[in-house]
């Protein structure tokens, strides 16, 4: 057990020392604000504050985790080895920074509450965050620095025992349309059809009919590929499947229609599913309650995981919309328009509230790589790029995480390249 001293305990620094600490380093951890019981400890021990107490392990902190609410945070960012820190403090620290604090900045979305330029749909935009104007975006900080930290005890307390983390990958499949032809009713495909005419796509017009005529299947029911993937390799898939009412945004088939459902038990029999919430489910806690409840009667079992990848994230509101409803996991924190580590981590974390200062019981697994971004980025690139990051995960025993959709995987895409892009991240040969 590490004993922690620090002067005043607040909720920032219980729930980022858990985390640093415990969930990363599996090291359980004790407070104490009082230095008589510090001093007589005679095992391993750490002081938080501005000044050491003698000649004990000492990190020295700054002011973001003894705050309430939100201030102006000022952030330079300094070269520490071969990575980045920010938050500096005095060389009579353990570390040039105040670890803790700027972990807590990182996993907390702090500058997602600051004022900052959204995108054309709403949403914080990668450009906009510290990782990507100071580089870096694509490196998991906040578990190397643990990882650093890590040495550093080890270092201080040679009879520390720890275990160290097991690195594993996990692609989900966000599934916004079941469907490109089939069950769209007669209104819906004879627009669809005079649509594919005026674009001259007269091969997708030729598949509509044949799929309304039941000689071939619709081209993004791709669902048994992925599944003889699955038995293939024997790699874990989740899937996220909206269950949303028809709306200028959300333009699904009807969630009760039985081909649709029969779909989701199929996949169910084979893999994790979860809900990807409609556009209204995002700001509106009824439309979400009734989406989670028409899941959990499609495969009679509760809604465990969600993920929103379209629209803007909505922090914290989203977040405390999933913990009323006991939703236990979420799959939305990255970047659509950007691969990288929008929390600064590839480790699941809870995420804490700003706006009420505690922890949710939701747990956050971010996501590294969206295939929203193979049409504009150079392939080579690109498998150069998830490589790089892959190895970076590799070594500090975390988790990559990506999105995929499932029209990636149908003909009416480069469906070879987006098999190679899972291959990659499975590390399949």
């Amino acid at each position: 057990m590490l004993l922690i001293y620090t002067q005043k305990i607040t909720p920032r620094i219980v729930y980022i020392f858990k985390h640093v600490c415990t969930n990363v380093l599996g090291i359980s951890i004790k407070f104490t604000t009082k230095i008589e019981e510090f001093i007589a400890h005679e095992g391993m021990k750490l002081s938080y504050g501005k000044q050491a107490l003698g000649n004990e392990l000492f990190v020295q902190k700054v002011d973001l985790l003894l705050e309430q609410g939100l201030s102006e945070v000022e952030i330079k960012v300094q070269p520490w080895g071969d990575n980045y820190c920010f938050f500096p403090v005095s060389e009579n620290s353990a570390l040039p920074f105040d670890i803790f604090a700027a972990s807590f900045f990182l996993l907390s979305r702090y500058e997602e509450y600051l004022p900052h330029v959204k995108d054309d749909l709403g949403r914080f935009p990668a450009s906009e965050s510290v990782g990507f104007q100071e580089g870096f975006l694509k490196t998991p900080v906040v578990d190397i620095w643990a990882y650093k930290f890590k040495e550093i005890l080890m270092e201080r307390f040679p009879e520390i025992s720890l275990t160290n983390r097991e690195f594993h990958t996990r692609a989900v499949i966000a599934v916004e349309h079941v469907f490109n032809f089939q069950n769209k009713g007669f209104l819906r495909s004879l627009a669809g059809m005079h649509l594919d005419i005026i674009k001259l796509q007269f091969n997708k017009v030729l598949d509509r009919i044949q799929v309304l005529m039941r000689v071939k299947k619709d081209p993004i029911n791709i669902f048994e590929d992925l599944i003889a993937f699955i038995k293939e390799y024997k790699v874990p898939l989740l899937f996220m499947f909206q269950l949303s009412d028809f709306s200028i945004y959300d333009r699904n088939i009807n969630y009760n229609r039985n081909p649709y459902r029969s779909i989701i038990k199929y996949v169910g029999d084979y893999a994790e599913v979860g809900l990807m919430p409609g556009y209204f489910a995002l700001e509106d806690f009824k439309t979400l309650r009734k989406e989670k409840l028409r899941m959990e009667n499609t495969v009679h079992t509760p809604l465990d995981s969600v993920i929103n990848v379209k629209y803007n994230l909505n922090i914290p509101e989203f977040y405390n919309f999933l913990s009323e409803l006991e939703i236990p996991q979420d799959y939305s924190m990255g970047y659509p328009e950007t691969a990288g580590f929008r929390a600064g981590t590839c480790s699941p974390f809870l995420f804490y509230d700003i706006n009420t200062e505690s922890t949710l019981a939701l747990k956050i697994h971010p996501y590294v790589f969206n295939s929203n971004i193979v049409e504009h980025t150079d392939f080579g690139q690109l498998t150069s790029d998830i490589g790089k990051m892959l190895s970076e995960v590799k070594k500090v025993g975390g988790s990559f995480k990506a999105i995929f959709k499932n029209q990636d995987f149908s003909e009416y895409s480069n469906y070879q390249a987006y098999y190679a892009l899972l291959k990659q991240i499975y590390e399949i040969r």
